[in-house]
């Protein structure tokens, strides 16, 4: 009897919709890769998508259509595969291995939105991979910077406190009011204005047309 065994469960870290492959040129020296240097950007070598696959051996890079497979390469946090370029955000060298051979190809994304969270995704890894190699190592939680250090102060109002606030020119607007009382008339009596200005006096009402006999 056959044993069982599960499938290995792959989970996907980043999709890349649209991206390009170009074939570069060797290195010349030691400070870095240029996309300037790759020939024509608008015509690439190969034209797809890139996934980031994580398995339990590991995760990899595999750049593929809707057909075939068109390179692989496993990614290890080590010894990265991946290398940004020195002149563009968008574009990245990548080491890829086949049966022991070895070749560096070029990649580059449509927008630079892409590359960014390429790049967040394999950091995350990095992340996560480095805490399982050394626990120990891991970044303890530390308060926020921006949260006062010390015991919490408790602001709430107990049974029966209240508070008032203070409202800047409240109180010598109410110095400045007139007093008028348009249902009783001012404290001076009847609607009339003051010298310093005020509500106006108001007319009394037309007479009454005389009657006719």
């Amino acid at each position: 009897m056959e044993e069982f065994k599960e499938d290995e469960i792959e989970s996907i870290l980043y999709i890349g919709r649209e991206v390009s492959v170009y074939k570069i040129p060797p290195l010349k020296a030691n400070e870095g890769h240029r996309a300037q240097e790759w020939g024509d950007l608008a015509n690439p070598l190969w034209k797809g998508r890139i996934r980031i696959i994580e398995r339990s051996s590991g995760v990899s890079l595999q750049f593929e259509d809707a057909t075939t497979v068109f390179a692989k390469a496993d990614y290890d946090p080590a010894k990265p595969c991946v290398e940004a370029v020195l002149d563009s955000s968008r574009y990245f060298v990548v080491r890829v291995e086949d049966n022991g051979r070895r070749a560096y190809i070029g990649m580059g994304f449509l927008e630079r939105s892409d590359s960014f969270d390429f790049n967040v995704a394999l950091q995350d890894y990095t992340k996560r991979w480095r805490a399982l190699k050394n626990p120990s190592e891991a970044p303890a939680d530390e308060p926020s910077p921006h949260i006062p250090a010390g015991p919490k102060k408790d602001y709430t109002l107990k049974e029966g406190q209240t508070f008032s606030i203070s409202i800047p020119g409240k109180a010598k607007a109410s110095q400045n009011s007139t007093g008028v009382n348009l249902l009783g008339g001012s404290s001076g009596g009847g609607f009339s204005s003051s010298s310093g200005g005020g509500i106006p006096a108001l007319l009394p009402p037309p007479p009454s047309a005389p009657r006719k006999r």
